[in-house]
């Protein structure tokens, strides 16, 4: 079946987050795409709004069979159906797991630059941020394994949150590297929690590894977080799941999440999933193809058009991180630049951590026409921000 990625909905006037900006603005900041989810889930969702009623709903087997036979169908990794637990969102699970994996006054280690709310989940529960903070050598991300063992080994450290592809950098992790970071947080007693919300997201012919598949020491130490939100556009209908291998610690995942409530589907969020799960392959194949011609769009056009601004390699996600290094030594001024004069509304590199500072984050999971006014915006605002500094 073919999916027409290059149709423009508009999404103004639909109570968007990303959308609900001033006219004149192009919003590609948030991660959110802008296409249609799937044919094959919308008819799921039509067929449960038809029902008529929506009262409270059970997790049947069918979603935890649909789950667990995406990741066995497309990416090798056997689960049981027992280890998934339902839940609203994967920030959700996130941060009831430190609420009671930690306590207050604990380290809670991130690998920067990562998902700002990653902070959130954090601070936001009296612990502490320690960052482990990723090497970069001008083209690509390298982990600081001296370091990472090092802040490891406090024993006021307890939890490692991964970031898996890696967001914002784009970064697929190895199963050696994997397996090192799984050893190392086992050896010294710091649980993972492994984000691995973008999984999907790859280039054609680039796969990434599940974090709890690459050993039983990951498997036994870990709490995954998974959705179909990000890879099929679903992330208002807050369905979500995590995959918890060793019991004791499923039985504290299920605690934790019916503790704060958020272990409960609405009405149409197990319907969908497990349309997803079950029905999406195709349009998901169709979909990464035409990211991955979204990405080589804007690695050219930035070589031709705009030299200054340059293209962190990665094959994972569908948002860009951008080094403006050669422009601006702040790059959320430039950001806000950007926006007041062109309309271009981008994420700011330091909210994903201090080595943040000289990138912006750009989302391209939009049309190509979109992806190409964008980019032109881009380039004024570069060109414009050059003549304001002579």
């Amino acid at each position: 079946m073919p999916y027409n990625f290059d149709a423009v909905t508009d999404r103004r006037g639909t109570n968007s987050m990303k959308w609900d900006v001033p006219e004149q603005e192009l919003p590609m900041w948030v991660a959110d795409m802008d296409f249609e989810t799937a044919p094959e889930i919308r008819e799921a969702i039509k067929n449960r709004a038809d029902h008529g009623i929506f009262g409270y709903t059970v997790v049947p087997d069918a979603w935890r069979e649909a789950v667990a036979g995406w990741w066995d169908r497309r990416h090798g990794f056997k689960m049981e159906k027992d280890w998934l637990v339902f839940c609203t969102g994967v920030v959700p699970a996130i941060s009831s797991a430190v609420r009671k994996l930690t306590t207050v006054g604990e380290n809670v280690l991130v690998q920067t630059p990562v998902y700002n709310i990653f902070f959130n989940s954090i601070r936001n529960n009296g612990r502490n941020v320690i960052e482990n903070r990723l090497s970069y050598d001008g083209t690509n991300y390298h982990i600081d394994w001296e370091d990472l063992e090092s802040k490891l080994s406090d024993p006021q450290t307890t939890l490692m949150l991964l970031c898996n592809p890696q967001n914002p950098a784009g970064c697929i992790w190895s199963r050696e590297e994997l397996g090192r970071i799984g050893e190392l947080c086992a050896a010294n007693h710091v649980r993972v929690i492994s984000d691995e919300i973008h999984c999907d997201l790859t280039d054609t012919g680039y796969e990434y590894v599940p974090f709890a598949s690459v050993s039983e020491v990951n498997a036994q130490n870990s709490i995954t977080c998974i959705a179909p939100t990000k890879t099929f556009n679903l992330a208002g209908l807050q369905t979500a799941a995590v995959i918890v291998p060793n019991a004791d610690l499923r039985h504290k995942t299920e605690r934790a999440l019916n503790t704060d409530e958020v272990a409960e589907p609405n009405a149409f969020a197990i319907d969908a999933a497990i349309a997803a799960f079950t029905r999406g392959d195709e349009w998901l194949d169709a979909l990464r193809a035409y990211l991955a011609d979204n990405r080589l769009l804007v690695r050219d056009f930035l070589e031709k058009e705009i030299p200054e601004v340059g293209l962190v390699p990665s094959h994972a996600t569908y948002l860009l991180w951008l080094d403006c290094s050669r422009i601006t030594g702040d790059a959320a001024e430039f950001c806000r630049y950007l926006r007041s004069e062109t309309g271009l509304y981008l994420s700011a590199g330091i909210a994903y951590g201090s080595n943040g500072k000289r990138f912006l984050r750009m989302n391209i999971a939009c049309p190509a026409s979109l992806l190409k006014d964008g980019l032109g915006r881009l380039k004024a605002g570069v060109k414009a921000m050059n003549l304001v500094q002579l």
